[in-house]
């Protein structure tokens, strides 16, 4: 681990390895809290390196540390979940393997929920890490494969890390999007055509409001993958990634026929099934947008087929089959979101709304208290204004 002033996450990160790993490595790069001191007591050997703007940097430091044969990396707010770990022993277990992709969930996050992450790797003299943002080991992995043959890159199926990072209070919290944008741009530079740069950079670009810049960066990387002939998995995933977030930037301009063909382009892909599903819901949304309600609900029940945890995917169904007027369907779909998330206020309110639909008043009273209630804590003028709805139908 690399961290710097992560008093506030490291102990939850920690405790889910320190009873499978048998050393933790952690490499603070400046911290003024006592994130050294707890990592120390949670029993990692602490070492310390002057930050340089440059994640490779700092992570190739920590490398050298390392006397295991095999190497997980994690960052503060992540942790590993517990049911991967049996998987996990036996992958490294096996000789094939050089590096072990993990799927990574971005908890809480309706965009991009899924991604693969090359985190898990043999301590190999060679392996090391390229670009100061993002910093990635699959360059280094491939000139490997190149030279020695015999290794094979694999994955673990199932969700092996959980993500806090990208909520919208922790990246406020730590200015993670000046950060990373002052790595990249450097690092764009030197390398103007790079497309994993183009796709990152570009994504953080349209994220942050400066569209036209993220959409001239997202546009440069597709020109280039074209031209240089996509043919590893790799790629692919940089492609996707590219499509996916033209397809935000074309929305966010309101351009409904471009941001559809790219999440076309992005779905039809050959990558794992459960990082398609930003774009499948996304597709989905546009579609129901514009009114293709069948569309959308395919798109939708796509996510659920990759998914059936999606709690998104059932709350968006609902809401499709709500427009379709098929009631019933809808209230199964609101109940399945809820079961998954008992805190989904909006998928309270809808299940009011068609249970008052088919006549159930007495039921859809009661969700629709337990949306004020819900509302009251997390959006209190929603709470106010769905109260006086009710007021006003004369059903409270």
């Amino acid at each position: 681990m690399i961290v710097k002033n992560e008093a506030a996450t490291l102990p939850k990160c920690l405790s889910s390895v320190n009873k499978v790993v048998d050393e933790m490595v952690v490499l603070d790069t400046g911290s003024i809290d006592r994130t050294p001191y707890i990592a120390q007591q949670l029993g990692a050997k602490v070492h310390h390196f002057k930050w340089c703007d440059d994640f490779s940097a700092a992570r190739n430091a920590a490398l050298k540390y390392v006397s295991g044969d095999w190497i997980l990396v994690l960052d503060a707010d992540e942790t590993l979940t517990p049911g991967i770990i049996p998987l996990l022993r036996d992958a490294i277990a096996r000789d094939e393997y050089l590096l072990i992709n993990l799927v990574r969930e971005e908890v809480g996050a309706e965009q991009s929920p899924y991604s693969l992450v090359s985190r898990l790797f043999r301590n190999h003299p060679d392996i090391r890490f390229d670009r100061p943002y993002h910093a990635l080991v699959d360059d280094s992995v491939s000139a490997i494969l190149t030279k020695e043959p015999h290794w094979q890159v694999g994955y673990l199926p199932g969700v092996a890390i959980l993500h806090s990072g990208y909520q919208k209070s922790a990246i406020a919290q730590n200015n993670k999007y000046a950060k990373a944008a002052a790595a990249m741009e450097g690092f764009l530079a030197t390398h103007p055509h790079d497309p994993y740069v183009c796709s990152k950079l570009g994504a953080l670009y349209v994220e942050t409001g400066k569209i036209s810049q993220g959409m001239e960066l997202l546009r440069r990387g597709l020109k280039q993958m074209s031209e240089t002939h996509p043919g590893n998995d790799e790629n692919y995933d940089i492609l996707y990634e590219l499509h996916y977030h033209l397809g935000i930037a074309y929305s966010r301009l309101k351009n409904l026929p471009q941001a559809i063909s790219h999440y076309q382009a992005a779905i039809k892909l050959p990558i794992y099934p459960i990082l398609k599903l930003g774009a499948y819901n996304n597709l989905g949304n546009l579609l129901k947008a514009a009114g293709d309600f069948n569309g959308a609900k395919t798109a939708y029940a796509a996510t659920l087929k990759i998914d059936p945890s999606f709690v998104f995917g059932h709350y968006n169904l609902g809401m499709t089959f709500k427009a379709l007027g098929l009631f019933i369907d809808a209230i199964a779909c609101y109940q399945n979101a809820i079961s998954l998330n008992p805190n989904y206020a909006e998928a309270y309110q809808n299940l009011g709304v068609v249970l008052l639909k088919v006549g159930n008043h007495q039921e859809s009273l009661t969700a629709f208290k337990k949306a004020i209630a819900l509302h009251e804590k997390y959006n209190p003028q929603e709470a106010n204004r769905l109260r006086q709805g009710l007021q006003e139908m004369e059903l409270i």
